[in-house]
């Protein structure tokens, strides 16, 4: 007997994470198809206006598509998951099986494990496919039709940039010819204290070198002064390469978790404020489990429904993510602007959401 009460949960499980998974497929079709007409709608002026060819037109569309998939998962997860249990109920399946004597969350674990899967594969997609694919549909709307100078660098006037044992001052950078104008080099000691300051014209990028031209150069003495110098042309040795100053604005989207984690670090040490990369760093982890929390929510919310059927259960769950995202937005501009923890600030919308929709599966009738 209890053998063929396991085979029967067993079963049940298969059947409806089988049938979670067609729903989901579908809506995810659904939603993808209509984000991506409502985003050719918007941009095919521009694309036309700028002379794209239809290859080129196809291959952004065809770039942002993994970003896309990435942003609908949560959305499609919990409709997909109002929809079944609102069939089922429907078709008198949840009363049936309640009547047999099925605990009815339990059965329905295969709901929540299939949605950690989900979580994962979200997370892996924003990983591995996204920053190559949204990096390079950023790169052709960019170039191809905003029509911007591909040596456009984010950092490119008044760059601070922090070395291990100094800092450099360059008041313009040209990173399509290499050159820096009238740069400042300040070089410390272990102790911080400043032993040589270099002014220059302009620096040139020449044969793995960094070539200074008309400047004046400050040491140090023991007694506490200065020597000073002027120069027409001085080799500077230092590590730091043109493509050092020659960064790109990058959006969170263009990087994997370690690539933010070390781009977020490399600005802390130059000397700017990384807070927006820490907080879009916590959440690169957060959104993920959206589709693990929704679902929490989606379960209760379509037992408990008892009029209007699908099209009142579907709204709620359109109404709960367009919350969430609200929660979300506010929680990141707080983090932002440093009122709320970088953590905090991508982990709020989820711990409000999942203590939500844990209050509301206790409280469902099993």
């Amino acid at each position: 007997m209890y053998n063929d009460f396991q085979l029967t949960m067993r079963v049940l499980q298969k059947y409806i994470a089988k049938e979670l998974v067609k729903l989901l497929i579908l809506c995810l079709l659904i939603f993808l198809s209509i984000f991506l007409v409502i985003d050719f709608v918007g941009k095919v002026d521009n694309f036309i206006d700028a002379g794209v060819s239809r290859n080129m037109m196809f291959s952004y569309f065809f770039h942002k598509t993994p970003f896309i998939i990435v942003q609908m998962m949560p959305v499609a997860t919990l409709i997909s998951v109002i929809i079944l249990l609102c069939v089922m109920k429907k078709n008198n399946e949840i009363m049936a099986m309640k009547a047999s004597g099925l605990n009815i969350f339990r059965l329905f674990q295969s709901i929540i494990i299939l949605s950690v899967c989900i979580s994962i594969i979200t997370f892996l997609i924003s990983e591995l496919i996204v920053p190559y694919t949204s990096s390079r549909s950023n790169e052709i709307w960019d170039i191809e039709v905003e029509k911007q100078d591909p040596s456009r660098f984010y950092g490119s006037d008044q760059i601070w940039y922090k070395s291990s044992d100094a800092i450099y001052w360059i008041r313009h950078f040209d990173g399509g010819r290499k050159i820096m104008q009238n740069p400042t080099f300040y070089f410390f000691n272990k102790d911080f204290h400043l032993i040589k300051k270099i002014d220059g014209k302009i620096g040139i990028w020449k044969d793995g070198n960094w070539i200074i031209e008309e400047g004046i150069i400050q040491k140090s003495r023991q007694d506490g002064s200065y020597e000073v110098k002027k120069f027409d042309h001085l080799l500077l040795k230092i590590p730091e390469t043109p493509e050092t100053f020659m960064r790109r604005i990058k959006q969170p989207e263009d990087m994997s978790y370690l690539q933010l984690k070390k781009y977020s670090d490399r600005v802390r040490n130059e000397g700017y404020d990384n807070t927006r990369y820490l907080v879009d760093l916590n959440i690169k982890l957060a959104f993920p489990l959206i589709s693990l929390v929704l679902t929490l929510l989606g379960i209760p919310i379509a037992l408990e429904i008892k009029r209007g059927g699908i099209p009142l259960a579907v709204s709620l769950g359109v109404g709960l993510c367009f919350l969430y995202m609200v929660i979300m937005s506010f929680s990141r501009s707080f983090g932002l602007s440093g009122i709320l923890p970088p953590v905090l600030a991508a982990w709020t919308a989820n711990l409000l959401f999942l203590m939500f929709g844990i209050h509301l599966i206790m409280n469902v009738d099993r």
